[in-house]
């Protein structure tokens, strides 16, 4: 069974405390492969950087990881019972407004850009915008661009209009990889029918998460088992796979500069609140990638059939990625 996380959120070290994912969680948990976060806010010269320390993290633990180009490298390296790393940014502010940087980051490995993050950009509306542009000429372009190069357009916190623009736009399919149904679980980065139905249409894909925040009421395996059946029947079983949004712990220097960056002198609390403004607490069920085979049992025990389950946990990622990763 190949199991795919198409967004993990945290830094991947061979050595970490005991509460933060390391490289071993990932083979103790038997996954095949997950999409990284190389970055947030940072510009070209600091989004470079980022990619360097993936890649020297992963040729120092090539017995447990190697780095995907293709989706052909995704199933040679799960096969060899490693993990297979794709490298994705949770904003493409990375280009710097510059068209031509879409290319250069994709001939440096990158194959997941987030059009846009917590705030409105050159791109296109958030989520948590109170009012949304949709995708603006330029975001046209780099739409465009990515499809060219193989890069994944995902919408996770994207606004809806913008969204909607970006589905529509693009020529190839393209994902919400961390999200879920905002008609389960209302949350301004889930999703409304509205989106999830284009998403369908045009052959995209979305990975359900099991962040806190985001689940709503779905918080035990039989609960979370609804929510990804409830999905499966509104999309279509083919559409669906697991983004678990893993792991918002990696200290609160980290979580400050995921949430505002250096765009923001108040404290921004991002998929949180006020009252709720730290490190989220676990399910006690899917905390951790070592966890991933109770997301397989609790689909069996929802009544999924053999070929359902392995489809959700990580083949109809693969077949996506094959659909829209090229080489250059």
């Amino acid at each position: 069974m190949l199991y795919v996380d198409s967004l993990l959120c945290t830094p991947l070290e061979r050595e970490t405390p005991s509460h933060r994912p390391a490289l071993e969680a990932l083979a103790a948990g038997g996954v095949g492969c997950v999409t990284v976060t190389v970055g947030f806010w940072e510009d070209a010269t600091e989004s470079m950087d980022q990619l360097v320390k993936w890649r020297y993290m992963a040729e120092d633990n090539a017995d447990l990881v190697e780095i995907a180009f293709t989706a052909a490298d995704i199933r040679r390296i799960a096969d060899s019972g490693r993990c297979a790393i794709v490298l994705g940014f949770q904003n493409v502010s990375f280009l710097q407004g510059r068209l031509g940087y879409v290319e250069l980051f994709a001939r440096m490995g990158t194959r997941v850009g987030q059009l846009t993050y917590n705030i409105q950009s050159d791109i296109g509306g958030s989520c948590y915008e109170p009012s949304d542009s949709g995708l603006t000429r330029y975001g046209k372009y780099v739409v465009r661009e990515m499809n060219r190069c193989g890069m994944v357009i995902d919408l996770s916190h994207v606004g809806n209009t913008t969204t909607l623009d970006a589905i529509e736009h693009s020529l190839d399919p393209v994902a919400i990889t961390h999200s879920n149904p905002s008609t389960l679980a209302a949350h301004p980065r889930n999703k409304p029918d509205e989106v999830l139905d284009a998403l369908r249409d045009r052959g995209g894909m979305i990975g359900l998460s099991v962040y806190r925040n985001l689940v709503g009421e779905y918080t035990t395996a039989q609960k979370w088992s609804e929510l990804v059946a409830w999905t499966v029947d509104r999309m279509g079983i083919e559409h669906v796979g697991i983004g678990t949004d893993f792991d918002q712990t990696g200290g609160m220097p980290y979580l400050e500069w995921m949430r505002q960056g250096r765009w923001a002198r108040e404290i921004q609390y991002g998929a949180g609140s006020k009252t709720n403004s730290g490190p989220q607490e676990g399910s006690g069920w899917f905390d951790d990638p070592t966890q991933f085979p109770n997301a397989e049992a609790c689909l069996r025990d929802r009544g999924f059939d053999e070929r359902e389950v392995a489809l959700i946990m990580g083949e109809n990622w693969l077949d996506f990625y094959g659909r829209t990763f090229k080489e250059l």
